[in-house]
């Protein structure tokens, strides 16, 4: 069967609204938020708070927006499909490639993290404890996505309950109950001011907490395996985010409280630190296994994920064909063995070239989440336009303030992209990811010109139309 008429009904639709809820929250809650934290707070002071906000909120908008797309249009697949549908075949195109090669270089960044924590418990070499993690995480995909949704749920579950552990215990520290400290709110004052390096130090904070919360738009590609796709969606992207914001916020908000902003502690692991100054007995185990916990839970969705995302590309031809096809148990398998098989070969550069070739493949994929945002956003505002003219009855979800929060956003994440370019660090990720995208509009130029499909007839059979036809009206 060719791609182009191949059914998404291949998939298992195994997962469930609770599975859903955790992958939301999961996938926005990574090692970034136990470890990353540290330098946004040492970049930012107590301010860092604010900095969350914004980013959160940003983050927050855009996925309001693929929210609303995901339910009007729930069979359309991934957001690549929905750049497709809303700027064209070559916005399908590259930000579906930009997102798999993201998700892929993710998978060995990951393996090589989760190694380093279990090299504390464990005497086996690095690279083979990296390749273990991935060998596992690959055979959990292989089996079936409940597996996938199962894994993901108490990986998620995990990291909840230690983020709402600290929470409790923080306040308690703030509120002065706590024993042998008298807590309050001095910290966020005493050093310096709220903002000791200024209201700059703010904004440059938001661009690096904008990565911390990628991965909360997974769900949305997990939809289509979902039984009530619209119905998980929907819930995932309103009341489970401002959640996921709550956690960043709420946290952030008592390290800032129980320790100085400027402590070397605070930089290498805040969250320890945090739990040392309250005297909790093991405080660095227990969060090398929470952070272990949410190395391997980014590590299951990012298989999944990059998997998923290369089906959407072979189904409109972008990719070779064979990648469509599912098992007997509804698994892209092939797609999952591809993906991971570019994992593979970047574990081994991690280790044999890690200050060149893989630190180049990290820089090369560190912008595509703004470049996806971006899309997003006006995807949704061509979409929505589209669907409104149509048929409204279907905008269930809705972007709040159409259009002008959805400019607002768009907007924002060109202040974003503009302020690297005047930060000697990100810079250097923002060039390389600029390579990136442009070898791939390359790609697209000549898949356009010497591909066996047709890029302008490129519409699986099951992405409604509604708003093709009205764009082309």
């Amino acid at each position: 069967m060719s791609s182009s008429t191949e059914p998404r009904s291949g998939l298992a639709r195994s997962l469930k609204t609770r599975h859903m809820t955790m992958i939301a929250i999961g996938g926005a809650i990574g090692a970034g938020l136990f470890v990353g934290s540290g330098a946004v707070i040492q970049t930012a002071g107590p301010a860092a708070i604010i900095s969350y906000c914004l980013a959160g909120a940003l983050v927050l908008c855009t996925l309001r927006m693929l929210g609303e797309m995901v339910v009007a249009k729930p069979k359309a697949g991934s957001f690549a499909d929905y750049a497709r549908i809303g700027i064209g075949p070559w916005a399908g195109f590259t930000i579906g490639w930009l997102y798999w090669y993201y998700y892929v270089i993710i998978i060995a960044v990951e393996a090589v993290a989760g190694a380093q924590i279990l090299h504390v418990w464990v005497g086996l070499p690095l690279w083979v404890m990296a390749m273990l993690l991935m060998a596992v995480m690959t055979v959990v995909n292989l089996i079936s996505v409940k597996w996938f949704g199962e894994f993901e749920f108490w990986f998620a579950s995990i990291k909840v309950a230690a983020i709402v552990a600290f929470i409790i215990l923080g306040v308690l520290w703030v509120a002065g109950v706590w024993p042998g400290d008298t807590g309050g709110l001095g910290n966020l004052v005493a050093h310096g001011g709220f903002a000791p390096n200024g209201f700059g130090s703010i904004l440059s904070a938001v661009v690096v907490v904008i990565f911390a919360f990628g991965g909360a738009e997974i769900v949305t590609i997990a939809a289509a395996e979902s039984a009530e796709p619209a119905k998980s969606v929907a819930k995932a992207t309103t009341g489970v985010i401002w959640r996921i914001i709550l956690f960043y916020v709420g946290s952030i908000f008592l390290v800032v409280c129980i320790l100085p902003w400027s402590d070397g502690s605070v930089l290498s692991s805040p969250y320890v630190a945090a739990l040392d100054n309250l005297g909790i007995p093991g405080a660095g185990m227990i969060m090398n296994f929470v952070i272990l916990t949410a190395v391997l839970s980014v590590l299951n969705s990012s298989i999944y994920t990059s998997s998923r995302i290369l089906r959407v590309l072979a189904s409109h031809g972008d990719a070779p064909d064979w990648l469509v096809r599912t098992d007997s148990r509804g698994v892209p398998a092939r797609a999952v063995l591809a993906s991971t098989a570019v994992g593979w070969i970047s574990v081994g550069l991690a280790y044999i070239a890690p200050d060149s070739l893989f630190l180049f493949l990290v820089n090369s994929s560190g912008v595509v989440a703004i470049f996806m945002y971006v899309m997003i956003a006006v995807s949704e505002l061509r979409v929505r336009r589209a669907i409104e003219r149509e048929d409204p009855s279907r905008l269930t979800l809705r972007m709040w303030f159409f259009p002008y929060l959805t400019v607002a956003v768009i907007a924002a994440f060109a202040i974003v992209l503009i302020a690297m370019v005047f930060s000697a660090d990100q810079r250097v990720q923002l060039i390389a990811s600029v390579m990136s995208l442009i070898v791939v509009l390359i790609a697209y130029v000549l898949r356009k010109r010497y591909g066996k499909v047709p890029v302008d007839t490129e519409v699986d059979t099951e992405v409604n139309t509604v708003a093709d036809r009205a764009l082309d009206s």
